[in-house]
């Protein structure tokens, strides 16, 4: 077999190195970070599922005066939800954290949680970003359309050969196949049957992937370093999506205490949970996971959950306290490290990779 560095994916998004930075959204994800991985060769990305249309075109312009080089900006696909019928049991059941942190407790009342998506993806649009990648889901035929008669690419991630296949009848440039390994949100398309998402490991999944489409795959779930990327292109991979990886670059936003946490970590350290935003995500399993595992209460729908949750998550983090606060990370905990830059990091990651195919 032979396995090189440069792949078709690299030729097709014009970049030097098969790696892709996630989409990490809320905080850890920074412009200066996906500038970096750009800057170095990757394809940077930046994480604007929860950020407003007008915020987006910020980052997009200060992206552009760090970097001249590709990158891309993630979305979430999923709309509104209605609140479940539960929603005052919830509600009651966070206000138990909100006393521990000592903040307002919250009203027992309907919350809603607006959708900015179309707008979002119009400032895409707008700006003429040379990739768009999505999670949850697809974007819909007429978007797809309007972005690729602009040139802009389409990645979406995926977590099983159905939804793989789904992606590619539906135009994507290229797909993420997302195992179980990987931090934050799962990608599931369709949540209803299954709450916790597919969880399908990375070494099954790719393989399978790879097999079915015609369309380059990108590997993503527990590839920490230059083995995980020489390993993901045997299975068949184009090239390797990452993000736990830059959790502790120099470059991350992610909490000084989120940080410290993740260090002190191990491959044991993780849960999937939808305790935090309604919706399954991998994250180190903590007091708030702990107390919902422990009651006979579902959360909110996604994004109702997320809304409901912000408060005693942004509180957390203002005093220290890592027992609430959303601490998404992926099963390779024990690979990560500290006081690196992003281009440091992924030299490292290739050079170990050379070594392993030299």
């Amino acid at each position: 077999m032979n396995i090189h560095l440069n792949t078709k994916l690299c030729q097709l998004f014009n970049i030097r190195y098969p790696i892709f930075l996630a989409g990490m959204a809320g905080g850890p994800g920074t412009v200066k970070l996906a500038a970096a991985v750009s800057n170095a060769g990757g394809l940077g990305t930046i994480g604007a599922a929860y950020m407003e249309p007008n915020d987006i075109r910020a980052a997009i312009h200060e992206i552009r005066k760090l970097t001249k080089h590709p990158f891309a900006v993630n979305l979430f696909t999923t709309s509104n939800s209605d609140p479940a019928t539960e929603i005052n049991i919830v509600q009651s059941e966070l206000n138990k954290f909100r006393k521990v942190l000592g903040i307002p407790l919250a009203k027992e009342e309907s919350i809603t949680s607006t959708s900015h998506f179309d707008e979002q993806f119009a400032i895409l649009v707008d700006e003429k970003v040379p990739v768009i990648s999505t999670a949850f889901g697809l974007l819909s035929k007429n978007m797809i359309e309007q972005a690729k008669s602009l040139g802009i690419q389409i990645v979406s991630m995926v977590t099983s050969v159905q939804e793989a296949l789904l992606a590619e009848q539906a135009g994507c440039d290229a797909i993420v196949a997302q195992g179980t390994e990987a931090g934050g949100h799962r990608g599931t398309f369709n949540v209803n049957d299954k709450p916790m998402g597919n969880n399908i490991g990375t070494i099954s999944l790719v393989p399978q992937i790879v097999d079915q489409v015609n369309i380059p795959v990108i590997a993503s779930g527990g590839i920490m370093d230059g083995r995980g990327l020489v390993a993901a292109l045997v299975l068949g991979a184009q090239g390797v999506q990452m993000g736990t990886r830059f959790l502790t670059s120099i470059e991350s936003g992610a909490h000084s205490s989120y940080q410290e946490k993740l260090l002190q970590s191990t491959e044991e350290s993780t849960v999937i949970t939808n305790s935090f935003s309604g919706r399954a995500a991998r994250g180190i399993k903590n007091e708030f996971i702990a107390h919902w595992e422990n009651i006979n209460i579902k959360p909110q729908p996604f994004p109702i959950q997320n809304t409901m949750t912000r408060d005693i998550r942004n509180a957390a983090a203002l005093q220290n306290n890592t027992d609430y606060m959303s601490l998404w990370a992926g099963q390779g905990l024990r690979m990560l490290t500290s006081g690196q830059g992003a281009e440091e990091i992924i030299e490292e990651i290739l050079e170990e990779a050379r070594a392993i195919l030299s």
